[in-house]
């Protein structure tokens, strides 16, 4: 399984790095490297919102590390874009196109990875001399496997976001089912508790599928399945070990009717309802992004709720999947002083305090293992649970064309939740439509 989780972390086809001029309109002195320290000039940093602070601004975390900066280093600028993470994508392929990209720019938690149509476009740097050997291994090896290929790292990763189960406890007492021990199941205990949880109104599982969202793939990934190949050059979830996994994620509704009619929809709101509402809660257990722990915990749910791993497959091993957000530095050109300022900047938002600080407030895990050993969820048994899966989190791949192959996959993914094709039927009749695109 550790090979297997490698493989489809690291896998891409990168096309290597060109030549080119580092752009962005920023005027800068000329400094040996030896002497970067004393190098001038902007410096261009894009980032999203994030946690707000007492006057609702969302940017004021990375607008304290600007000015912590600039009070280091006084002959550097330090400019802020201020970006919409629905429009990051967006606006960076407008601003590669137009050879005017930032230095910074950050990766969406959300979005996985590093973006391979960016390396492909030869404007992104490696990272690998950012830190030392020692200092690298301070971080969780799936999170710098997100951010390389071919023995290179392409940016820093800061955090990571993970899908867990989210049991509500108080039906599990109700039905007088046991939660499983330590958060740990197989597929045929899994089965079991869905079943015995069953009735009355109430079903033991369900979520939704849709475009963009992930919370049914790690059933998918159970029994070894994944999307695409290593090089992510042929379509690979018609393999027996996918229609096995989508099998039994289907087999919850249809053959043992733990879960119920709507599972499968697009209806993500009426998903969550029907696990956090306290007028309904008519489901016991619900796959959610750590988002979730953080909603019901609140008063408006106020939930008796633990956290447990998807149920283990075929492989032995738990799997489930999530983003890992960072950083990545644009090209630099042969302006090898302002590269190692930028690099002090990457260094400077990434440090273990930092991650602390942003698993505290931005509802993440750390990607630094010191920052994970100061215990950031100390007060929140629930987000604590959550960063134990960390270690199991498998991203997308990372394709150029991966929107247009995931619309089609969940697309049929969603007819076989409706009882409209079988597992092999939908994962098969996708192959045409994504070797269409990837061709």
């Amino acid at each position: 399984m550790k090979r297997f989780k490698k493989s489809i972390i690291a896998g891409a086809v990168i096309v290597g790095l060109t030549a080119l001029t580092a752009c962005g309109g920023n005027n800068s002195s000329s400094t040996d490297v030896d002497n970067w320290e004393e190098w001038e000039g902007k410096i261009t940093v894009w980032d999203g919102p994030r946690w707000e602070d007492e006057s609702e601004n969302k940017f004021h975390w990375m607008e304290e590390k600007v000015a912590e900066f600039e009070e280091k280093y006084p002959g550097v600028e330090v400019e802020l874009v201020q970006q919409p993470w629905a429009e990051l994508g967006d606006s960076l392929s407008v601003a590669i196109a137009g050879k005017n990209w930032p230095d910074i720019a950050p990766i969406d938690i959300s979005g996985g990875t590093i973006s391979l149509n960016h390396i492909e476009d030869g404007v992104i740097e490696s990272t690998d001399d950012l830190f030392t050997e020692e200092e690298w291994a301070d971080f969780l090896p799936n999170a710098v496997e997100a951010y390389e290929h071919d023995g290179h790292i392409y940016g820093v990763p800061t955090s990571i976001s993970v899908q867990t189960l989210l049991l509500n406890l108080d039906i599990f007492e109700e039905k007088g089912v046991e939660p499983p021990v330590d958060g740990r199941w197989t597929y045929d205990e899994f089965v079991e508790k869905m079943e015995a949880l069953t009735g009355d109104g109430v079903y033991g599982f369900s979520t939704y599928i849709m475009p963009g969202y992930y919370e049914a793939w790690p059933f998918l990934f159970m029994d070894g399945g994944y999307p695409l190949n290593e090089d992510l050059t042929e379509y690979t979830f018609d393999s027996p070990e996918a229609i096995s996994g989508l099998q039994k994620l289907l087999d919850l509704k249809f053959e043992y009717e733990a879960a119920p009619v709507e599972m499968g929809s697009n209806d993500v709101g009426g998903t969550f309802q029907a696990f956090a509402n306290l007028a309904q809660r008519t489901v016991a257990v619900q796959p959610w992004a750590t988002w979730a722990i953080n909603s019901i915990q609140t008063e408006e749910y106020e939930m008796n709720f633990m956290v447990a791993e998807y149920p283990t497959g075929d492989t032995g091993e738990p799997v489930t999947i999530g983003g890992v957000g960072g950083y990545v530095m644009f090209n630099q050109g042969e302006d090898e002083a302002k590269k190692k300022m930028v690099g002090e900047f990457l260094k400077h938002v990434s440090s273990t305090d930092e991650q602390y600080v942003t698993a505290q407030n931005y509802g993440t895990f750390p990607a630094r293992i010191s920052a994970a050993d100061m215990d950031p969820f100390a007060d929140n048994p629930g987000m604590a649970a959550a960063q134990e899966l960390t270690e199991q989190v498998v991203p997308v791949p990372r394709h150029p064309d991966w929107a247009r192959i995931d619309e089609v996959i969940q697309g049929q993914l969603q007819l076989a939740a409706n009882g409209e094709k079988t597992a092999q039927q939908a994962l098969e009749d996708a192959r045409s439509q994504v070797e269409s695109i990837m061709d």
